[in-house]
This record gives structure tokens, C-alpha cells and sequence, in this order.
């Protein structure tokens, strides 16, 4: 228990602060003033200054905050802090970017936990083996069996079960030539994928050819060097990205339920279950959680990064800044929509612990 709550405090505390740390750097980078840098929050434990910037570690450790000096045109600016290091006087280029960093660090964090788990792991490969063929399928009427490995398709070369599955999917329902390896023989034969509904991850029914079989679950390490685990890394990161994005355009459509929805609770629940599973299960989990953090923040809500980012967008366009009273109007929705959506959060974790 107590080994959960010190991984729950330290992957949010972690999410957090490296995302304040990408305001604070690019702010310093430009030259605009920090007056406070806080590991944590609440009351102040303890810190130093350093220049003309105190750094504090706070009570509360699941986070941190950076105040920027001169956030509103009307702000008093600290002791020491010159009007030209106010964030609210610098063109909306350089707020646009102070503002994004933030996001930007989550996606970077992600990448470098993948990067460091693929070099120190390697990466794992589902080899194209059948372990289990449907009765009737068009895999069973070619002759496939089950410990088949599948070396091409259509005269490519197939390394992985992904190989395979793209092939399959590629094919549109037209016929496949296999070479397949069994035992000691290598066999030629010929057959065509049928068409059949099933549900994709995100729960919608979809048409896509199919040809009745299922992997064996042998797989393969890959070794991978420094750059080649980056490489993958990122490549990790930029489909849970491009994964997550389209989740939440199915959440707007209303194709996945509101009530799968997760807040603090059901994170809490997540990170304690990875913990018990080891060391890699809770980074991976924590570089998911990093990814949905930057894109939730750039969602293009009043009081969120994204919503800073538009307000400074159309000030770049218009040439001057957004009117204050349609500012304040703004704001005021995009409190009460964050509040209604963690509200609905909390319930449905509340709900979920119920059942």
C-alpha cells in the first residue's frame, strides 16, 4: 500500500513539474521574467534564489507552479523584475510559445521513457506463428494449421504478425499467395480473405477482411541501439498520440461513452495495479498518462494551455488583443465546462469502485 502511494505521488508530482519545467525553460530561454519556481505546492518547506528567481520545494508534492512576472498587463511586477521581462508585453509569437512548451515537454517525457525502455529492453515482436484457426474460415479451406508460420505474402516478405495483419487488411477481400514454413517444408498456397463485421478498439462495428486465424504468441526481442531506440521511441509516442487524438473526437461524437470518462481515482487505481507489475509497466503506463496530459491541455478551452494559445492566435491575426469583457466571458465557460468534466470524472470513478 504504502509502496502504491509513493508511485501514485511521484508519477503525478513527475507529469506535472516536467510540464511546469517546459514554461519555465522556454520563459527563461526568451528572457521573460519567473519571480517563483515551486517543486510541489501549498506551503513553502524550504528554497533558495538564484538570480532573481526563488526555488521552492512545497508541502503538497504532486506537481509545480512557475509564476511568470507580468501574466496581465495591469500586474505589479515583483521587486528587482524590469518591464521588459513581462510576459503580457511580448508579442503572441513568444506567449504562443511559453504557453505550448508545456504540452510539448509531456510529449518529450513520453519519449524519452520510450526511448529508455526500448534501449534498455529492446522491442518485443509477435512472430506471424498460427496458434488457433477458425472452422470453416478461408484460412482452414487453404490448408493453413495451427504452427504455420507464415514467411510472405503477395511475394513480400513477412518478419512480424503486424507484417501479416497489414497485408490482410491491405487486401480488401482480394486473394493472398502465402509462403508458409511447416516443420521442415515450405508451401505454397492461395486464399481469400472474407469480409466480416467486428468492433474496433474504439467499439464501433466495422467491415474489414478477415481470414480466421489467431497468433500463437511467440515473439522475438529486438536489440536496439541508442539512436534506433529513439527512433522508436518516437515512433511509440506519435501513435499513442495520433490513438489518443481520435479517441477524443469519438468522445465528442458520442461514439465512446461519456462514462468511460476517468479522473484522479481511476489514475490512482491505474498506477497502483502498474506498480504491483513492475518498474517498466508503471514508466510505460506514466508516458501514456504524459501524453493525455499534453493533449488534454491543448484542447482549445479558456483557463488551458490550448485556450491561451487561441486567444493569442486571433491577437496575431487582429493585430490587437482580444477583447477583455469576450476574455472574461470565455474564461468563465471554460471553468465551468473543466469543472463539469471533472465532475463527471470523479462520479465515474465513484461509480466504477461501486460496481
Amino acid at each position: 500500500m504504502f509502496e502504491s502511494i509513493v508511485a501514485i505521488v511521484l508519477v503525478l508530482g513527475l507529469l506535472i513539474f516536467f510540464h511546469e519545467f517546459g514554461h519555465f525553460l522556454v520563459a527563461r530561454i526568451m528572457g521573460i521574467g519567473v519571480s517563483t519556481f515551486s517543486l510541489g505546492f501549498g506551503p513553502k518547506l524550504t528554497g533558495f534564489v538564484l538570480g532573481k528567481t526563488e526555488y521552492r520545494l512545497s508541502a503538497v508534492p504532486l506537481g509545480g507552479y512557475v509564476h511568470l512576472v507580468g501574466e496581465s498587463e495591469d500586474a505589479e511586477l515583483p521587486k528587482g523584475f524590469t518591464r521588459q521581462e513581462s510576459f503580457s508585453r511580448r508579442p503572441p509569437w513568444q506567449r504562443i510559445l511559453v504557453v505550448a512548451a508545456g504540452p510539448v515537454f509531456n510529449f518529450a517525457l513520453a519519449w524519452f521513457i520510450y526511448w529508455g525502455l526500448f534501449l534498455a529492453h529492446g522491442q518485443t515482436q509477435l512472430l506471424p506463428e498460427i496458434g488457433q484457426i477458425s472452422d470453416d474460415g478461408p484460412a482452414q479451406e487453404a490448408g493453413l494449421k495451427p504452427g504455420d508460420l507464415i514467411l510472405n505474402v503477395n511475394n513480400e516478405n513477412v518478419e512480424y504478425w503486424e507484417d501479416l495483419v497489414l497485408h490482410i487488411q491491405q487486401s480488401k477481400g482480394d486473394p493472398l499467395a502465402l509462403q508458409v514454413q511447416r516443420n521442415s517444408s515450405v508451401l505454397e498456397l492461395t486464399l481469400k480473405p472474407e469480409m466480416a463485421v467486428r468492433e474496433n478498439i474504439f467499439g464501433e462495428e466495422i467491415l474489414t477482411p478477415q481470414i480466421g486465424i489467431v497468433a500463437s504468441g511467440e515473439t522475438k526481442t529486438i536489440s536496439l541501439g541508442f539512436f534506433s531506440a529513439g527512433k522508436e521511441g518516437l515512433a511509440q509516442t506519435w501513435m499513442l498520440i495520433r490513438l489518443t487524438v481520435e479517441a477524443i473526437i469519438k468522445l465528442i461524437e458520442r461514439i465512446i461513452p461519456l462514462d468511460t470518462i476517468g479522473g484522479p481515482i481511476l489514475i490512482a487505481q491505474l498506477v497502483s495495479e502498474q506498480t504491483q507489475e513492475g518498474l517498466v509497466n508503471l514508466l510505460a503506463l506514466t508516458a501514456l498518462i504524459s501524453i493525455n496530459l499534453g493533449l488534454i491541455n491543448l484542447l482549445p478551452i479558456p483557463v488551458l494551455d490550448g485556450g491561451h494559445i487561441v486567444f493569442y492566435t486571433i491577437e496575431m491575426i487582429t493585430r490587437k488583443p482580444l477583447n477583455e469583457r469576450m476574455r472574461q466571458l470565455a474564461t468563465r465557460i471554460g471553468i465551468l465546462f473543466i469543472l463539469s468534466l471533472m465532475a463527471l470524472a470523479i462520479i465515474n470513478d465513484i461509480l466504477r469502485l461501486v460496481k
